[in-house]
C-alpha cells in the first residue's frame, strides 16, 4: 500500500511537471500573426475552437482544461485580437483576460471640415461605419448632440480604437474631448474679450486655424480680428466665403463670390458667421481667447507662410501691392 501511495504521489508530480512545464513553452502556429474574434457570452470551449480554427497549433482539450482549471474562463472579454507567434498558454489566456484588443489608429487632422474627415474615417483600417450613410443632423443626433452643427465640435489628435469599434464612437470621444479642451480654454479667456461665450470662441478658433500660415503669427490674427469685432468692423476673412461656396467652390475665389451673400460671408456679413468653418487645434482655441496685443487691423499673406499686419487701410494696401500685386 505505501509502494502504491508514492507511485501515485510520483506520478501526480510528474503531471503537475509536466503541465508547469506545458504552460511555459510556446504555442505553434500557422502564420506569424493569427485573427481571433471573441463574441460577448462566448464559453470557453468555443474560445478554444476560434483559436485552433485561426490557426493556434494547440491540443484544444489540454488548453480548454486549463482554462476551465485556471478559474477565469468567465473573464475572458469580447473583442477582436491578433496574437503573433510565439505566446505560452498561459500569456495566451492572460491576453484574452486584460481584452487586449487588435489596435488601430485615425489622424483626424486640425483645419480640415468635417466634410473631410468623414472621409478619412470611411478610409480608416477596421472602423465599423454607422455613421457614414447618416445626415449631418441624424449624426449629431445619435450622438447626443440633437440641433448642433457638426463643424468644429470635435478636437483634432490621433485616435487609437479596437478593430471592429465604431465610428460613433470615436467621434463621440473626439466630441468629449473638443468640449473639455473649449472649457479649459475658455475659463482662460482675457477679460476684455468680444467673445461672448464658448461657441463664439470655437468659432473665431476656426477661423484663426484656416488663416495661419506659419503657427508665430497665429496670435496676432488673433488679435486682428478681436480688434475688429470690438470696432463692430467686418471680419473680411476668404475661408469664411469658401466655406459658404461649399462644392461651388473651384479652388479660385472670385471677386462675385465675395459680393454673393451666404451665412458665412463676412465680407458682406458683420460679426462671426454661425457656424465654425473647420476643426481647431489646440492652439487655435487659447490664440481665440488670448489674442496678441496689437493695434493691427488688417493682415495679408506675404507669399512665404507669413502675414505682413498693419494698423491703417493705407498701410494695407501698400502691403497688399507689395506682396499680392508685386508691386514697390
Amino acid at each position: 500500500m505505501k509502494f502504491i501511495s508514492s507511485l501515485v504521489f510520483l506520478l501526480a508530480s510528474v503531471v503537475i511537471a509536466a503541465g508547469a512545464w506545458w504552460l511555459q513553452q510556446p504555442v505553434p502556429m500557422k502564420s506569424e500573426v493569427v485573427e481571433i474574434t471573441v463574441e460577448p457570452g462566448m464559453s470557453a470551449r468555443a474560445v478554444v475552437q476560434a483559436l485552433v480554427k485561426g490557426g493556434v497549433e494547440v491540443d484544444p482539450q489540454l488548453l480548454y482544461w486549463w482554462i476551465r482549471l485556471s478559474g477565469q474562463a468567465r473573464q475572458i472579454k469580447a473583442g477582436s485580437y491578433e496574437i503573433s507567434r510565439g505566446p505560452t498558454p498561459r500569456t495566451l489566456l492572460s491576453k484574452l483576460v486584460r481584452g487586449e484588443v487588435a489596435q488601430r489608429s485615425v489622424t483626424l487632422a486640425e483645419g480640415l471640415t468635417f466634410a473631410q474627415w468623414r472621409v478619412t474615417l470611411r478610409n480608416a483600417p477596421h472602423l465599423r461605419q454607422e455613421g457614414q450613410d447618416l445626415a449631418p443632423e441624424a449624426l449629431m443626433a445619435k450622438l447626443g448632440r440633437p440641433g448642433v452643427h457638426p463643424e468644429g465640435r470635435f478636437f483634432p489628435s490621433t485616435y487609437t480604437y479596437a478593430k471592429g469599434s465604431s465610428d460613433l464612437a470615436l467621434l463621440r470621444r473626439a466630441m468629449q474631448e473638443m468640449d473639455q479642451r473649449l472649457a479649459v480654454a475658455w475659463a482662460q479667456r482675457a477679460p476684455d474679450s468680444p467673445l461672448r461665450n464658448p461657441d463664439e470662441a470655437l468659432i473665431l478658433a476656426s477661423i484663426v486655424e484656416k488663416e495661419t500660415g506659419r503657427a508665430s503669427d497665429r496670435g496676432q490674427i488673433s488679435g486682428v480680428f478681436n480688434n475688429r469685432l470690438r470696432k463692430g468692423m467686418l471680419l473680411q476673412t476668404d475661408p469664411t466665403v469658401i466655406y459658404g461656396l461649399g462644392e461651388k467652390f473651384d479652388g479660385n475665389l472670385r471677386k462675385r463670390d465675395l459680393q454673393t451673400d451666404t451665412p458665412w460671408n463676412t465680407y458682406t456679413r458683420k460679426g462671426l458667421p454661425p457656424t465654425p468653418i473647420a476643426m481647431p487645434g489646440q492652439e487655435s482655441l487659447l490664440a481665440a481667447v488670448q489674442p496678441e496685443k496689437t493695434s493691427a487691423l488688417y493682415f495679408v499673406a506675404r507669399g512665404d507662410g507669413t502675414s505682413a499686419f498693419s494698423a491703417t487701410l493705407e498701410e494695407h494696401n501698400r502691403a497688399v501691392r507689395q506682396y499680392q500685386l508685386g508691386q514697390r
